[in-house]
């Protein structure tokens, strides 16, 4: 009951272990270059960074031409906040769309969507160009331009130290591989959701790469090309935000009102679980020992993938604890004990 009394007494203001997934930090901000503040060029690169955004939210290349958004790309502005031109080079409109009524006219055009709340990628990038072959490491100049393809494609990236240790794992015969274990064994203390391993190579003037994602028991792979390193970083993180959306987004229509129990909780799991609930306007409905009850709005795939990355394990139908035995009438004229009124029934359980 320790956990049950020390929540409703407040102290939360933790510093949480827990999930490692992340909430992308300016996601309704797109920067788009550009090569002059006239207004035909500012109308190019709006119409652009709306594309761009959709792309972002909803991992679909075809999103941006759904019928249900013709009235929004004649008039952006509906759902644009602010915008202004930043100096470069290059010369880039930085344009801040209104999440709440993105979010509405993207839904009222059918369209299914990737909440803020995104699984964390360390980016294993190894480049190959004629100076000579590189890691990528958190802090170095070639850094950025990774950085800028991951804001751009709305993914929370990681990326290594690159200390000689990380240079000895991380060749190019281990990053191409299927097999993830040598960089899984250099990845623990970065403490990641996803693993992203890249191969980039210049060849004649151009940059091509190869590419493996592993999250949790899902695998991609495949191969991009670009004109310069900016240009592959980003087509790899395209590529990584439309494999990733589809188990992650919400289709409008399929999201539900559940109730949610997770078993196995204390004061830094409950900070934590509750950012991880965020996008399904979670409301506490009870705690009893170490489990928590909540009801929640989304649909029960979305709710797993979510909480798969918290590394929290869905409990089996078959664990789940028998309902409370009723009330027996009495038989010798006696009043009955009056029975509680039985528990709600959570549709998912899910335990630490």
């Amino acid at each position: 009951m320790r956990f049950l009394k020390l929540l409703f007494m407040g102290g939360l203001s933790l510093v949480s272990l827990a999930s490692h997934a992340e909430t992308v930090k300016g996601l309704y901000q797109v920067r788009e270059p550009v090569s002059s503040q006239a207004p035909e060029e500012r109308d190019q690169a709006t119409q652009r960074a709306l594309d761009t955004l959709v792309l972002r939210l909803t991992g679909d290349p075809k999103a941006a031409q759904s019928p249900g958004l013709a009235a929004l790309r004649k008039d952006p502005q509906q759902i644009i906040s602010q915008y202004g031109f930043d100096a470069g080079p290059p010369e880039v409109l930085k344009v801040d769309f209104d999440p709440a009524t993105t979010e509405q006219a993207l839904r009222r055009a059918g369209l299914s969507l990737w909440g803020a709340n995104r699984p964390s990628i360390l980016g294993w990038w190894l480049n190959d160009a004629t100076e000579g072959s590189s890691l990528v490491g958190d802090g170095q100049a070639s850094a950025a331009p990774l950085r800028r393809a991951a804001q751009h494609r709305g993914l929370p990236l990681r990326l290594p130290l690159a200390d000689l240790n990380e240079q000895i794992v991380a060749t190019a015969p281990n990053l191409e591989s299927a097999d993830p274990a040598p960089l899984r064994g250099a990845s623990g203390r970065y403490n990641a959701d996803a693993l992203l391993a890249v191969h980039a190579r210049e060849e004649g003037g151009q940059w091509q790469a190869k590419w493996r994602l592993w999250l949790g028991d899902q695998k991609e792979a495949g191969s991009v090309q670009g004109a310069d390193q900016a240009a592959v970083a980003d087509a790899v993180m395209l590529a990584v935000n439309q494999r990733l959306a589809p188990r992650f987004v919400v289709k409008p229509g399929a999201s539900s009102e559940q109730l949610l129990e997770v078993q196995g909780m204390n004061l830094e799991r409950y900070a934590a679980l509750g950012r991880l609930l965020e996008p399904f306007g979670a409301r506490l409905q009870s705690v009893d020992g170490d489990r928590i009850l909540y009801r929640v709005n989304g649909s029960a795939e979305q709710l797993k993938a979510q909480l798969s990355l918290a590394r929290l394990q869905e409990v089996p139908a078959g664990e789940a604890p028998a309902p409370a035995t009723p009330a027996q009438p009495a038989v010798d004229g006696s009043v009955p004990a009056v029975a509680p009124p039985p528990k709600p029934t959570p549709q998912l359980r899910f335990r630490w």
